[in-house]
């Protein structure tokens, strides 16, 4: 029996230890480069506030620019009326406004609710009273106007001013502290990721030093286990054609015995029905079906295990069973024999018949071919069964690794075989079954 020789995984493990040191090494790298990235992403988030602060001292140049106005406003010996100044108001307004929406979106995230509604209650309230105090001026009443720019706006002004004040305030010190923070942060990280780094380091090198050690051991179990597997399998695939062929002589004797019975029984109920009577074509009918049911059977009863196979052997139950797959499958199948046959044992008629019969299901179900080539060639050194279509090929992702294929090897080793499964030259696959004469043929005792 052929038997497959497994290096030991050292080699392996060595190599799997140098891409893993190596995979550490480019982890360091990357968390280095994540964390440069988020230094800036850190410093960004500061470059938001000060542009935030930016939009407050526009906010606030805004607000000087009013109340220098306001000032010129109260100057008894300015020669315009105050609604002469509406429309350099206007243009103030707009730009604040602007400022205004500007600096809420760059506002950053511990500005309280509180401040924010403040400064926008403020600035609304500062601009209604303005326009009050236009429309006092409008209706003449340049006193009474005057009187509300030094009671209401410029408290107002002054009220805002201080406010934008505190947030540029509160902007810088946030600034600070952020910044402080995030190199403290920063310095954390790095110190854990490199603590965590070298602890990763040592469990890789201990495991892997143990891993190579253990794994001369663990080859020898393996070959122990690989012997009781081949046994194993034997047992069991003598154990399933025992119960195949069990099942198969049970549905042909004793359930075909039964249906060919009820079947004579039917016929003969059925003649003593008058001609032309309901009960009769009932009976028929009935009959037909028991007949169907019996050939159903039978059929079954070969695909499990065929009675030709313990009676005429091999080469007769394969011209009998290629014929059979191609009516039910629609494959053209060209079979050519050659040499002389001879008798073989049982066990090898078996497994020959289940390798053809497995690699004709595989045909059949994934090759998309619609033509194969069966060749059974007896020679004097070792029986030779081929099957070869022209269809897609074998799957790389498979790789020979099918339990149909697994199975057909298993098979091929219990007879001291071999099993072949390869690319075919005119495109498809080619199965290659070859067993040694002295373990095929039967010996007279």
């Amino acid at each position: 029996m052929e038997t497959s020789v497994q290096r030991s995984p050292t080699t392996g493990l060595l190599f799997g230890l140098i891409i893993t040191l190596a995979a550490v090494v480019a982890y360091s790298s990357y968390i280095t480069v994540q964390l440069a990235g988020l230094r800036k992403l850190q410093s960004e988030m500061v470059d938001r506030n000060r542009k935030d602060s930016l939009q407050l001292l526009r906010v606030q140049n805004d607000l000087n620019s009013v109340a220098l106005a306001m000032r010129d406003m109260l100057d008894a010996g300015e020669p315009y009326p105050l609604t002469a100044w509406s429309a350099q108001f206007e243009r103030m307004h707009s730009d604040l406004d602007v400022a205004l929406r500007t600096e809420e979106q760059l506002a950053p995230a511990d500005r309280t609710a509180e401040q924010k509604k403040y400064l926008s209650q403020s600035v609304a309230q500062f601009w209604d009273a303005m326009d009050r105090m236009f429309a006092l001026a409008a209706d003449g009443k340049d006193a009474e106007a005057r009187q509300q720019i030094r009671l209401t706006l410029q408290a107002r002004e002054e009220s805002l001013s201080t406010a934008v004040s505190r947030l540029l305030v509160q902007n810088n010190e946030g600034e600070q502290q952020a910044a402080a923070r995030i190199a403290q942060i920063y310095d954390g990280v790095q110190r854990q990721v490199y603590l965590f780094l070298t602890a990763v380091l040592v469990m890789i090198v201990l495991t892997s030093l143990y891993l190579i050690r253990s794994n001369r051991m663990i080859f020898a179990k393996l070959a122990a286990l690989s012997e009781q597997r081949s046994e194993l399998a034997q047992k069991l695939i003598s154990t399933q054609e025992s119960t195949l062929r069990n099942i198969s002589r049970e549905l042909h004797d004793e359930f075909g015995q039964v249906l060919t019975a009820i079947g004579s029984l039917l016929g003969r109920a059925g003649k003593q029905m008058p001609e032309g009577s309901k009960m009769r074509e009932d009976l028929q009918e009935v009959r037909e079906i028991a007949q169907t049911t019996l050939d159903k059977i039978r059929t079954l009863s070969q695909a499990l295990h065929p009675v030709l196979l313990d009676e005429a052997g091999l080469v007769d139950t394969l011209d009998w069973y290629i014929p059979t797959v191609e009516r039910q499958t629609g494959l053209k199948l060209n079979y050519e024999k050659s040499g002389s046959p001879y008798a073989l044992e049982s066990a090898a008629s078996v497994h020959v018949y289940r390798v053809l019969q497995e690699a004709l299901n595989n045909v059949s179900r994934h090759s998309g071919a619609k033509e194969a080539w069966v060749r059974l060639k007896f020679g004097r050194e070792a029986l030779d069964l081929e099957v070869e279509d022209h269809g897609k090929g074998m799957s790389p992702n498979r790789n020979g690794r099918g339990i149909g294929l697994v199975a057909m090897r298993e098979r091929a080793e219990l007879v001291g075989g071999s099993l072949e499964v390869k690319p075919s030259a005119a495109g498809g696959t080619t199965v290659h079954l070859r067993i040694p004469r002295e373990k095929a043929e039967a010996h007279a005792e």
